[in-house]
């Protein structure tokens, strides 16, 4: 059945809400006069209110974003919990985003659009200021780290064609922008201080200000919980400093040190039974992660003139991935053992990350056939090597311990290594008056290494696993266009080539009877989308648009009989084995209700938002087999995933919400739906024993928040809300692993109060 034809009744109606809303300003906007594109263009600066996202001129910065869907959010004019992240509340403008809500300390931010894999949001290319700050981009692109987000300016969210400027990933650039000192102070000193349910207390506290040529801006965060759930404690430390220093008029020398440390409990995954009679129970104690993550960056910006921006950036990574536990799957307990009375050694598995890299970025203004057009080109050298231990055998104790035990040795042993360098150039033309172009191309050079040993002899010798090398050169391309409908309403579309390389997990075999296919070639595809935005007099804005997702060569593993070997001897392969497809409908609006009907800008704000997205993903020609029986009856059944639905995607999704603002005060409610999904490729609707495949069923859940600022400049602040009023029950992931496995379970209903400082 089309996706367009499944619809809940919230669906429908925040589709026609949405469809009514956009297609409002058409007849009058065109009506307004042509604007001279002969310098840079850009949309109505008008803001809707404080909470709607805006969206960025042509050219930001050293970045072009014509011709493809992007959306700012400002954290701090958003109603929402960002004590926690809350990435449901903070980017519900978003349409089609997808939240793994199952990390109640906010510390790992797991979220996708247009049906791709939340997992630590790796489908994006992550950047804080502009620079990476993921374990590898190319080789373990995971962003264990997320700024706290009351220290965030803005987060620019760039798809369509944003891999041609950013890198490879089929999702497009996630980036925090960090706030900036005071520019009109010497010290500006800010304190918020949060308590919560379950224990919460945060604690944020930053000074920053511009003392001649020099603008410095520091924070320290604070925060612990005891978590929802049983076992679910954590305590987050963030530490940053920031001094931009002008050289001369033209150049600024930034130096930035992020510093994040800290310790998560994991309570474990719930089989389906456990979920329906107790969400908030662990079948974990004794399991604990940690992420320590140290970046340094150096940034030299450079202004040749009105026409000519350059800038450098170095950065570095030095960080780790740790984790102790006991990560048998369902339905096996971490229980005593009966006959010593003690509790079995947990498995240790720690990651180590060093990064260096440099990207240099250059934008000219050109002058030709009468009009002026604009140049953006880039390089970029990156490094980066992962050594990984797994399987130690650890302590039998309850507390963050990565001590080894036993023989003192990990059983398997990696060390990898990625070598990239790039270039690209984007060209923003103007071919009339309010019709543009921007082609570009990226070229990409990436090596990746893997040596180690994957398990040991009965004599302790290691099992060494056949070294791993891959080189190639890739070529990207894209295509977009942008026409002015109006002076704040434009339409726009793009054409993009886009890759996933293969990971360091597709090189190194989960057990040592696997085989990798030695022609294992990375995931390639492209997306495309067309969409029409804008904004209209100073009450509604909007953004509807349709894309179409290609992802070609996915890597997966089928079993195959062993060539050359006996009858019935099979192997798993991991090889190539098709594609997915995916299309679907993102639309935003947002509509002041009360100056709509008024046109008095002195009264209060009404603001009633919604956004929408209708995917259809799913799988092309992809063969898979599984066995069946048991010893001499086992046989290969072969089947295709042809026509399945992709795991993870939503077919609607709707966000929607009322904000009424005056004098200070602002109070959001706001409502989810989510579509129910599939944990695994073959659409399993009964769960299995250990829940890790199965059906989600689809949630709604309703979120408050409230703001007041009082004294002179908003110095006083009191912020408080509820999330998940009514107390829905749901769940939005199933492991197989870390932090499961099983039934993840999102938060139940909590509370949160502050009270914030600025002098």
């Amino acid at each position: 059945m089309p996706v367009f034809l499944h619809c809940s009744p919230a669906a429908i109606i925040g589709s026609f809400a949405l469809s009514t809303l956009a297609f409002i300003p058409t007849a009058q906007a065109q009506q307004a006069p042509a604007p001279d594109t002969t310098r840079r263009q850009v949309l109505s600066e008008v803001t809707v209110t404080g909470t709607a996202p805006h969206f960025t001129a042509p050219v930001d910065g050293t970045t072009i974003t014509a011709g493809r869907r992007n959306e700012l959010i400002k954290p701090r004019e958003v109603n929402a919990n960002l004590v926690q992240n809350n990435m449901r509340q903070v980017m519900a403008r978003i349409p089609g985003l997808m939240v793994w809500e199952n990390d109640g300390s906010g510390q790992q931010i797991n979220i996708a659009t247009r049906g791709l894999s939340p997992n630590r949001s790796w489908e994006f290319n992550v950047r804080q200021n502009g620079y990476d700050v993921s374990a590898d981009a190319f080789g373990y692109p995971e962003a264990y780290y997320a700024p706290p987000l009351e220290a965030v300016e803005r987060i620019q969210l760039l798809r369509g064609g944003a891999g041609l400027q950013f890198g490879p990933q089929f999702g497009g650039l996630l980036n925090y922008e960090l706030r900036r000192g005071s520019r009109d102070k010497k010290v500006e000193i800010e304190t918020s201080n949060t308590a919560g349910s379950n224990g919460l207390l945060n604690s944020y506290n930053a000074v920053g200000g511009t003392v001649g040529k020099v603008n410095y801006y520091a924070y320290y965060r604070h925060r612990q919980g005891d978590g929802w759930r049983s076992n679910n404690r954590f305590r987050v430390d963030d530490l940053y400093g920031n001094v931009r220093v002008a050289l001369s008029e033209r150049l600024t020398l930034n130096a930035e040190l992020t510093y994040m440390t800290n310790q998560l409990q994991q309570p474990g995954g719930l089989t389906d039974a456990q979920f329906a009679q107790n969400s908030r129970q662990s079948t974990r104690a004794r399991n604990w992660f940690s992420t320590p993550w140290l970046v340094p960056a150096l940034t030299l910006d450079y202004k040749a003139g009105e026409r000519t921006r350059v800038s450098l950036k170095t950065f570095g990574l030095v960080a780790a991935r740790n984790s102790v536990g006991f990560v048998n799957g369902l339905p096996a307990l971490d229980t005593v053992n009966r006959r010593t009375q003690q509790f079995a050694a947990r498995q240790v598995d720690r990651d180590d990350y060093r990064n260096l890299g440099a990207e240099l970025r250059l934008t000219q203004d050109l002058d030709f056939l009468g009009r002026t057009h604009t140049l953006a080109t880039g390089l970029r050298a990156y490094r980066a090597t992962t050594s990984r231990h797994q399987r130690g055998t650890g302590t039998t104790g309850n507390d963050l311990d990565l001590t080894l035990t036993g023989n003192g040795l990990f059983t398997n042993k990696f060390d990898f290594t990625t070598t990239n360098a790039a270039a690209f150039a984007e060209l923003l033309l103007h071919a009339g008056t309010r019709l543009s172009f921007t082609p570009g191309v990226r070229y990409d050079y990436l090596r990746n290494t893997g040596t180690g040993y994957l398990g040991r002899a009965a004599n302790g010798t290691e099992n060494r696993v056949a070294d791993q090398t891959s080189r190639r050169n890739v070529l990207l391309y894209g295509l977009g266009s942008e026409f002015q409908v109006s002076a704040a309403t434009n339409l726009y579309a793009n054409y993009s080539r886009a890759f996933r390389p293969v990971l360091f997990g597709d090189l190194v075999p989960p057990a040592t009877a696997d085989v990798i296919d030695p022609n294992l070639k990375d995931a390639r595809g492209y997306t495309a989308e067309v969409g029409y935005r804008g904004t209209f007099k100073n009450w509604l804005r909007f953004d509807v648009g349709y894309f179409f997702l290609n992802y070609e060569d996915r890597i997966g593993t089928i079993r195959r009989p062993v060539p050359g070997g006996t009858a019935g001897q099979t192997q798993q392969f991991r090889t190539n084995l098709g594609r997915t497809q995916t299309h679907g409908l993102e639309a935003y609006a947002e509509l002041d209700l009360i100056h709509s009907l008024t046109g008095n800008l002195n009264l209060p704000h009404l603001d009633l938002f919604a956004a929408l997205s209708l995917l259809d993903a799913r799988y092309g020609n992809l063969p898979v087999t599984t066995l069946t029986g048991m010893g001499a009856g086992t046989r290969i059944v072969e089947s295709n995933l042809d026509g399945k639905y992709v795991e993870n995607a939503p077919r609607q999704t709707l966000r929607t919400g009322l904000t009424f603002a005056h004098k200070g005060v602002s109070v959001t409610g706001q409502f989810s739906y989510v579509d129910g999904v599939y944990a695994d490729a073959n659409n399993t609707e009964e769960p299995t024993a250990n829940a890790q495949t199965g059906a989600i069923p689809a949630y709604q859940v309703a979120d408050f928040s409230a703001t007041w600022k009082l004294g002179r400049e908003g110095r006083y602040r009191l912020s408080g809300g509820v999330n998940n009023v009514f107390d829905a029950r749901y769940f939005t992931r199933r492991a197989g692993g870390y932090p499961g496995p099983g039934i993840l379970p999102a938060d139940g209903r909590t509370w949160f109060a502050g009270l914030g400082l600025t002098l």
